[in-house]
């Protein structure tokens, strides 16, 4: 297996600050304290595919974008391109337009590679999917996901699933490639648009396009506020995630939900709008409440839409999961993807999905 590796530097910064996505705001990422995410992840995904087929031939390109981190899982990469010509970047220095130009060296030339494996989130799947349609070339590509949002189902579940995908697939299927206006996004409105249809490994361990629909819930957001409201006075803090599901919750609480952030409530008031990673660990008390929705389609608890939910934050919270009907009848199972594998490990197992004014469901998380 020949595979052609690059790693969008800047992929998911914004996330753990609030931004609820890096596009067009790297900067401002930077300002508020962000800290890389994607070199993590292609570490974890570099390593497993070490571990599980380490004769692989990779080829990368000039750091930011992958080298030291491929000859630091052991592999002695080929360089395809220096897409920077000799000069040494700022990660935050780099665009949509060194993406291509790798991927266009990775499937051109005397060798190219058998598979596209890159580290970033929809805007990065999106230009490498349309750099190989620019270059004709019928190469699959496989995302280590790295962004906030990653709707698209081009994406393995998790940075060790996509190395075992890339290690053991033989066959290929065309899959979406969806983003969203991300300032839009910001506003609340989540509008995912189809943006490239590319060839991806057939594999069990790929994430599903995000479906939109969820059925009703307001029954539900009545049964859950209620049980809130019982508890006022006591000091409980009540850390609610993004999405329309715990948005109606918010609302049968009375307040306006913001835009798809994550707010916090205690004793009968709101301590924290569309929080931060930080604003959340400095709001928590005694006794802490996380109250999320899976993405539909997806099953993703954490690491999808919500990374100011962070290792930090949940390992200080009880967890309370909430769901549609119908959107649990659309996922097997639940996922979690916190960047904290031993974290995954402790959220793994049976967990109850209350569906309903009364009613739950029994549910595992992968």
């Amino acid at each position: 297996m020949h595979v052609g590796f690059a790693v969008n530097p800047v992929a998911g910064m914004g996330g753990r600050v609030g931004l609820k996505g890096t596009d067009g705001k790297v900067a401002e990422a930077v300002a508020r304290g962000a800290e890389p995410r994607a070199p993590d992840r292609a570490r974890r995904a570099l390593d497993r595919l070490a571990a599980v087929a380490p004769e692989t031939r990779v080829s990368t390109a000039a750091d930011p974008m992958g080298e030291r981190l491929v000859r630091e899982a052991g592999f002695d990469p080929v360089r395809a391109v220096d897409p920077f010509d000799g000069a040494t970047p700022d990660p935050t220095e780099t665009t949509a337009e060194h993406t291509a130009r790798v991927v266009e060296a990775f499937v051109g030339g005397d060798d190219p590679v058998d598979l596209v494996l890159f580290v970033g989130g929809d805007g990065t799947a999106t230009d490498v999917a349309t750099a190989l349609e620019r270059a004709g070339s019928e190469t699959p590509m496989l995302g280590v996901p790295a962004g906030v949002k990653v709707y698209s189902s081009v994406f393995a579940v998790s940075p060790e699933d996509a190395a075992e995908v890339a290690a053991a697939f033989s066959r290929t299927e065309r899959r979406e490639v969806m983003d969203i206006d991300e300032d839009a996004y910001r506003e609340g409105e989540v509008h995912p648009e189809l943006r490239a249809v590319a060839r991806v490994p057939v594999a069990d361990d790929l994430q599903s396009s995000k479906q939109t629909a969820s059925g009703t819930v307001e029954s539900l957001a009545e049964g859950v506020a209620a049980d809130i409201r019982e508890r006022e006075g006591e000091g409980v803090t009540y850390v609610l995630g993004p999405g329309s599901t715990v948005g109606a919750i918010k609302e049968e609480l009375g307040f306006e939900p913001s835009p798809i952030g994550v707010d916090v409530w205690r004793d009968g008031e709101v301590i924290v709008r569309d929080g931060t990673e930080r604003e959340l660990l400095d709001a928590l008390g005694e006794e802490n409440v996380i109250v999320v929705s899976p993405i539909g389609g997806q099953g993703f608890v954490f690491g999808r839409g919500n990374p100011q939910l962070s290792p930090a934050v949940i390992r200080r919270c009880d967890l309370r999961i909430v769901a549609s009907r119908t959107k649990l009848d659309d996922v097997r199972t639940l996922r979690v993807d916190t960047d904290d594998p031993d974290l995954d490990a402790e959220l793994a197992g049976w967990v109850r999905v209350r569906v309903g004014k009364f009613e739950t469901r029994m549910m595992t998380i992968a």
